[in-house]
């Protein structure tokens, strides 16, 4: 009887495991910042209308997940052929919002995530001393799916790699939107260190994982013509 228990202990731990593993989106290939590239003639540039792009965050811990948007402040798209060849879009890091919590609650979290809670400044992501970070294209490979490789250099709190990530570009002729498939960063990686077992010791359960979920959601609008 205990054997049984114990294997279907095992069963269940198992079953968990591999559904965490399925629902885990898969972590951005991440390696040193690259040469940025440079508009090309014959590329059409488009404006990010910060309006109708976002992006979505989601983050994790042992008693649940967190997860809201922050916005895009400003950016530019060159397109040539259906690729991106060029481009670079500012978040602004003052709009985090966490959607998952409301009131008081939603508040605090809001301000952690900031950096903004006095005598706690360099938690997260200080926005104080870092209001914006940004997304600069270093290339694009296109694939057999459909999808995209995009490429470029992500700057967090003045620390920055490079990140490939698979989107779908979809041309609507004055209008342009880039969607990314959902993926992961280690934080750790751009030294958002708050809360990481990875980092610190004797944290117990008290800890936020190290992985961050994103997806990118932009639009941009064709630049009219001088």
């Amino acid at each position: 009887m205990k054997t049984n228990f114990l294997n279907y202990i095992g069963i269940f731990a198992f079953s968990v495991m591999a559904m965490s593993c399925v629902d885990k989106a898969a972590e951005a290939e991440t390696t040193e910042a690259e040469e940025v590239a440079m508009t090309e003639e014959g590329g059409m540039e488009y404006a990010v209308n910060t309006a109708n792009s976002t992006i979505e965050w989601k983050g994790f811990k042992p008693t649940g997940t967190h997860y809201g948007t922050v916005e895009v402040e400003d950016g530019t798209l060159t397109i040539e052929e259906g690729n991106v060849v060029a481009g670079t879009f500012v978040i602004d890091m003052n709009t985090i919002v966490a959607n998952d919590l409301e009131g008081e609650k939603k508040a605090n979290l809001e301000a952690h995530l900031m950096g903004t809670v006095e005598g706690k400044e360099g938690d997260f992501f200080n926005v104080n001393q870092y209001p914006t970070a940004t997304f600069e294209v270093t290339g694009s490979n296109e694939m057999e799916n459909g999808k995209m490789m995009l490429s470029g250099n992500l700057t967090l709190k003045d620390k920055t790699n490079n990140i490939t990530i698979p989107v779908t570009v979809t041309d609507n002729g004055d209008t342009v939107t880039l969607t990314s498939d959902t993926f992961t960063i280690d934080r750790t990686k751009w030294e958002v260190n708050y809360g990481s077992k990875s980092v610190f010791d004797n944290l117990g359960d008290n800890f936020i994982n190290d992985d961050i979920e994103l997806k990118i959601n932009i639009t941009a609008d064709k630049e009219s013509q001088a």
